[in-house]
């Protein structure tokens, strides 16, 4: 992310207005910090203004809200160094206004006037420029027009000094043409895999296992285990003993009936047509075989997807035309019909039959339903109690006995997910528990509740040989394959680059012809593209995946064509970007220069009362 503010032909200042106006304060309940005699710091004699400070914090906190779908508190804000960002994007800002101040760089009055008068915010209701509009704005924001302009006519010559610093860089050509010819180059690759028949390992003796046993004794480990008391109660344990009122599911079952009772739908596509004549003259080509419905659609710029209704019910299509579509029983053109839209052609395609699901068939699913909500309610009824028998020193095993709660005990390991163990928040819980804290009442993600003890941590741990000894064989089975058919690729794939072809060998051949560098090929191992680029013209490899290994030759490395369409556009999008990046360096480096040569001062206690402001 750059640190500068960038110039693209307007104001900085006039930018920022505008976003305050429109944007508020998002949120966020900030004091007002006027622009005289507080400031954070300075660059020489260019101060940075509390309000400045403040302005550009919120700005960048609701950015960051924007995407995590929260607003940041401010320790958040701080852990994520946005603070830091922000106070370095104002002092690189401070540094070129007091170069600029330095270089007695300024503009005129005209300048000023026309940026002023072509600024959104300063227009009335009929889109020209408004003076008591523009005083209005100002006031609102706690400037007056001096001050303002002032600071306006500042960041003008800000930008001036910013585009001869870091304007028109362009990246060197000599990079930008490996770069894309990197990118565009292509290999033609011919891969098979090995197949296991024909390899059978001997079978090993007790030293031989001990060996792979030791070698590899992270896959022969009991992972660590904590040892969890809990108890719960989940709506699941409560809805059997609840009743559900008969007038209850009969008037779930009336205001649900359209989920019930379906009426037939058909599978339409529809043509509006600006008027009766053409529709029945495209009815007529229709009918004559001259041409289909997509035919007429496609020649007045429609798709067939434009055109098509999916499934319909009668009422859905309305009138008499719904009447004529659904007394259609054989699928084909009909029409035309005269609809809300105009008159139109329909395309019948397929019947879907009505469906009823009466109140007895539906009566049990209702009931469970409903029965599930009571009991949610009732499990959040009871949650203050069990609070706070919790919060006065209640055990797992009081709240069995005094509640509704039920109590269970689990072995929980990371990849546990038995039992209450697949709810994600009981996982979370129980993964930050100590043998310090107290059972706290949590909820489920279903509207249960639970609380959970943690008894002990049980060590990760190597299983002994002997209990794993079949394990220990499958493993060194698995393993001696693999060796085998390394071996066997190694060999094709020197044969390959001597001449014989891969299917010559007797192997299942397959071609990858122009693989680009991340390519993908449907049926190809995933590191296909990454090994082949690693391989030289010519020369083999061998790949190996869960397993399986592939043996592959690469038969051709083809130059990227820099002349190619795709790749100019590269190029240029390349170009662009590299400058950009380039400039705002050099931008940032100059900054760094100025702030050197007239001196930083920062007022950390105005920028912690700015920042305490955030609420």
């Amino acid at each position: 992310m750059s640190t500068m503010l960038r110039s693209s032909g307007k104001s900085v200042t006039v930018w920022v207005l505008l976003a305050m106006i429109v944007l508020g304060l998002g949120g966020y309940q900030v004091g007002n910090f006027s622009n005289r005699g507080q400031s954070i710091g300075a660059v020489g004699e260019s101060e940075i203004t509390a309000r400045d400070y403040s302005d550009a914090l919120r700005q960048e906190i609701n950015a960051v809200a924007a995407q995590i779908g929260h607003a940041p508190s401010m320790s958040e804000v701080r852990a994520m160094g946005l603070d830091q960002v922000v106070q370095a994007q104002l002092f690189n800002t401070a540094a070129l206004s007091e170069q600029a101040r330095r270089l007695e760089l300024s503009v005129g009055d005209a300048e000023v006037s026309r940026q002023i008068r072509a600024a959104r915010p300063f227009q009335g209701a009929t889109g020209s420029f408004d003076r008591e509009t523009y005083r209005e704005v100002l006031r609102r924001e706690g400037l007056t027009e001096a001050e303002f302009e002032t600071r306006l006519r500042a960041d003008i010559a800000r930008s001036i000094l910013q585009g001869a610093v870091a304007g028109g860089v362009q990246a060197p050509a000599a990079l930008l043409d490996g770069y894309v010819g990197y990118l565009g180059e292509t290999r033609d690759v011919a891969f098979a895999e090995i197949p296991a028949e024909g390899i059978t390992p001997a079978a090993p003796d007790d030293a031989t296992l001990k060996a792979h046993y030791d070698a590899h004794l992270a896959e022969f480990t009991r992972p660590e285990t904590r040892e969890i008391s809990y108890v719960w109660l989940t709506p699941e344990t409560l809805k059997d003993g609840i009743v559900v009122d008969e007038a209850q599911l009969r008037a779930t079952y009336d205001e649900r009936k359209a989920e019930y009772i379906q009426p037939e739908r058909r599978r339409l596509s529809k043509l509006v047509f600006p008027t009766m004549a053409e529709a029945e003259a495209g009815m007529a080509k229709i009918a004559a075989g001259e041409a289909s419905l997509t035919d007429l659609a496609e020649a007045r710029g429609l798709s067939a997807a434009d055109i098509d209704l999916g499934e319909v019910s009668q009422d859905e299509i309305g009138g008499a035309a719904g009447q004529a579509v659904f007394a259609q029983t054989m699928p084909g053109v009909i029409g035309p019909y005269e609809t809300d839209l105009g008159p139109a052609l329909f395309k019948f395609d397929g019947i879907t039959p009505s469906e009823t699901t009466t109140f007895e068939e539906a009566r049990g699913d209702i009931a469970a339903e409903l029965a599930m909500e009571k009991a949610r309610r009732m499990i959040g009824d009871m949650t203050s109690d069990l609070e706070d028998r919790l919060a006065s020193g209640a055990t797992l095993e009081d709240m069995v006995k005094e509640t509704k709660m039920q109590a269970g005990k689990i072995s929980m390991a990371a990849d546990t997910r038995d039992g209450i163990a697949a709810y994600d928040a009981f996982r979370e819980a129980a993964a930050k528990a100590t043998t310090e804290d107290f059972p706290e009442l949590a909820v489920l993600e279903d509207g249960g509740v639970f609380a959970l003890r943690l008894d002990g941590v049980t060590a990760a741990a190597p299983i002994p040989f002997d209990q794993v000894r079949d394990k220990v064989e499958a493993s060194w089975r698995a393993a001696e394959v693999v060796k085998a058919k390394q071996a066997k690729a190694a060999a094709a794939g020197a044969a390959a680059a001597a001449g014989q072809t891969l299917a010559a060998q007797g192997l299942e051949e397959k071609s990858a012809p122009d693989l680009q560098r991340g390519g993908f090929v449907e049926g190809a191992p995933q590191g296909l593209s990454q090994t082949a680029f690693a391989t030289a013209a010519g020369k083999s490899a061998t790949l190996t995946e869960g397993g399986k290994v592939f043996v592959l030759l690469v038969r051709a490395v083809k130059p990227a064509d820099l002349a190619d369409p795709e790749l100019v556009q590269l190029r240029k999008t390349f170009d662009t970007r590299l400058g950009q990046m380039l400039g705002a360096d050099l931008a940032a480096f100059y900054a760094r220069a100025a702030q050197a040569e007239a001196g930083i001062t920062l007022d950390s206690g105005m920028i912690a009362a700015v920042q305490a402001q955030f609420q």
